[in-house]
């Protein structure tokens, strides 16, 4: 019996219900979705928990963990007046101050987060936004980080335990995984940076990784990545892409089809998405999520971004790969064992 099961990210589906998205993922061939925050949202914020739950069982599909990548990041970046956050934020609330932007942000996570405990739900794919300021999130490697009366990365350091200790405080009592998703333009970019922020949280346990081997294309491979954090890997999605030859990585192009780096269908891309999942396997991700859970596989969540393809037939192609290729079974010992029986 394998030890995965397919499902399916929500939140390039937005323009579904929750309803419409688990019907489309079902048809699809998933058995789990990851809902985005924003498909859970009713009422004077969100649907309570029994109706969630009652959509899911109707539709009977398992809940695999609630995806919350947009609120967290504009409650870590509000701080630097980006007009990037907005497309995020409910339009009376966008016009605030930043520091008003910031505190919504923060009561809309902890209310998320309650709301995660009611669900019986314990992990939390998401990434923190640009506690370090622009110029580090550039990843640029020239100078001036430190200077005459500043040093951005110890004020970054300083910015993130304060700005995140009400969140991960509160998830930590509930027992629930902040999944940073180790991404460019987030606090953490690399396996070190995530590292880093775990050790100046005095190694927080909300503190977790949700694996994504698209984001490994500026000189860290993926292996390198899950290998440093794998002890803190709760989350996976099941992602592809390819680097366009001789094209710059750094550029600013906003069409995604003039990018050199494009994510692809699960087959056409540059990984070997069976050796990433015997890695997330060999790093105890099926085991860690299964005990965390209390289910008996852990979802490989497919995520769709595509310059060229429908976001729909994208989802649909990647969960038939994942059923397909990658639902592998655990061995039980070494092949080694039966040599000379």
């Amino acid at each position: 019996m394998s030890c995965y099961h397919a499902s399916i990210e929500g939140a390039q589906h937005g323009a579904k219900s929750l309803p419409d998205f688990l019907a489309y993922a079902q048809r699809s061939g998933a058995t789990g979705a990851q809902p985005s925050n924003y498909m859970l949202q009713g009422g004077k914020l969100f649907q309570s928990a029994k109706e969630i739950r009652a959509t899911f069982e109707k539709a009977g599909m398992t809940l695999d963990g609630v995806s919350a990548h947009c609120p967290i990041w504009v409650h870590t970046t509000a701080w630097t007046e980006s007009p990037t956050i907005r497309p995020f934020l409910p339009p009376d609330v966008a016009k605030k101050s930043p520091a008003e932007i910031e505190k919504w942000a923060e009561n809309y996570v902890l209310k998320l987060l309650d709301l995660l405990a009611e669900l019986k739900v314990k992990v939390l794919p998401m990434f923190w936004g640009v506690a370090f300021g622009w110029e580090l999130a550039s990843g640029y490697p020239w100078g001036f980080w430190a200077g005459p009366g500043y040093d951005l990365i110890k004020e970054g350091q300083e910015r993130f335990v304060k700005k995140t200790k009400k969140i991960r405080d509160h998830a930590r009592k509930l027992g629930i995984k902040l999944c940073h998703e180790i991404h460019p333009g987030t606090a953490a970019m690399t396996a070190d940076d995530f590292l880093m922020l775990v050790k100046i949280t005095d190694g927080d346990k909300s503190m977790a990784v949700n694996a994504d081997p698209s984001h490994c294309w500026e000189g860290e491979s993926w292996e390198t990545r899950f290998s440093k954090v794998g002890a803190y890997i709760y989350a996976a999605h099941v992602k592809n892409f390819t680097i366009r030859p001789g094209f710059p990585l750094r550029t600013m192009e906003p069409a995604w089809p003039g990018r050199a780096m494009q994510f692809t269908d699960l087959p056409s891309g540059d990984l070997n998405m069976n050796r990433y999942v015997e890695l997330l396997l060999n790093v105890g991700f099926a085991s860690r999520y299964c005990q965390l859970m209390g289910t008996k596989t852990a979802p490989l969540v497919v995520e769709a971004e595509s310059a060229h393809r429908d976001l729909d037939s994208t989802s649909a192609n990647g969960i038939g790969y994942v059923r397909d290729h990658l639902l592998i079974t655990p061995a039980a010992g070494s092949f080694e064992d039966g040599m000379g029986a």
